[in-house]
């Protein structure tokens, strides 16, 4: 039992940086109905300079967090403002158009960081709590805690503010949203802006628990989108629940597969899947015009 529950509390602090990944996914699609395939290398840049900001400018971790979740953001709007002329001519340009957004990512971290990766030292150094026999590392409570704060802001964030609640009716209808004088290109801009920060703090934060690589974004790309997929592609609950249940049954796969504990869990995702296809909360599709 001891072990179970040690695996589950180190699936559920890997799950939250998935569900933050997912969230990014979901908010974006939600909002224009596009899936943004740059969205793992953009975490890949927000990890690599969250890390280059705390290790090479010996700035503190809570201070470099913030600015590397403010340059990202700038990516995001960059990355939207690029492809706004497309968003009603061709969409299927503007999915290329984000796969070519990512190659062009990949290729700039490599140039600038290189190939090889970098260990990030806990910013957190406090030994592991010992709670009933459990050993907690001190970092996993703080990602938790910093991923909780995250989506609750984000949700309050759309449900209480005006461009929050216009971010709301374009994701609920776009031509309805038009008709009434919602700016939809200034929603979509702000779905990938903040789809860029949330980019940033899921790489920053799981660099101190993995590897920061030119490979991160990729893994946690592919995870953040099967949890958003498992959850219901564009519903913010089920980007959360999506999350924690591919972090937990990642750890528990690594624990019991060893070296097939991806191909396992993708397997439990894809039966999962095929048993309910919209996902747990799963959304009606997004309309376009």
């Amino acid at each position: 039992m001891q072990v179970f529950l040690q695996t589950i509390i180190g699936g559920v602090s890997l799950g939250a940086v998935y569900a933050l990944v997912a969230l990014g996914f979901s908010l974006v699609y939600r909002t224009m109905g596009l899936v943004n395939f740059a969205h793992g290398n953009v975490v890949t840049v927000g990890a690599y300079l969250a890390s280059t900001l705390y290790l090479t400018s010996e700035l503190p971790f809570a201070l470099a967090m913030p600015i590397a979740i403010v340059l990202t953001g700038a990516i995001g709007l960059v990355i939207e403002r690029v492809l706004r002329p497309l968003e009603n001519r061709d969409f299927d340009l503007m999915l290329i158009g984000t796969i070519g957004f990512g190659i062009v990512l990949d290729a700039l971290v490599i140039a600038i960081w290189g190939a090889t990766g970098r260990a990030v030292p806990s910013p957190v150094p406090s030994p592991p709590l010992d709670v009933f026999g459990l050993r907690i590392r001190t970092y996993d409570l703080v990602v938790l805690a910093i991923a909780a704060a995250a989506t609750i802001l984000l949700v309050l964030f759309l449900s209480r503010t005006k461009r929050g609640a216009a971010m709301q009716a374009v994701a609920m209808d776009h031509e309805a949203a038009t008709a009434i004088g919602i700016h939809v290109g200034r929603s979509n801009a702000i779905a990938f802006m903040i789809g860029g920060g949330l980019a940033a703090l899921a790489g920053g934060l799981v660099g101190p628990l993995l590897y920061v690589s030119p490979a991160l974004g990729g893994a946690l790309g592919i995870k953040g989108f099967a949890a958003a997929i498992l959850g219901g592609f564009g519903s913010i609950p089920g980007a959360i629940v999506g999350g924690l249940a591919i972090g937990i049954l990642d750890a528990f796969t690594a624990g019991h597969f060893q070296g097939y504990s991806e191909l396992v869990t993708f397997v439990v995702f894809t039966v999962i899947i095929m048993i309910r296809p919209t996902g747990v909360f799963g959304e009606r599709t997004v309309n376009r015009a």
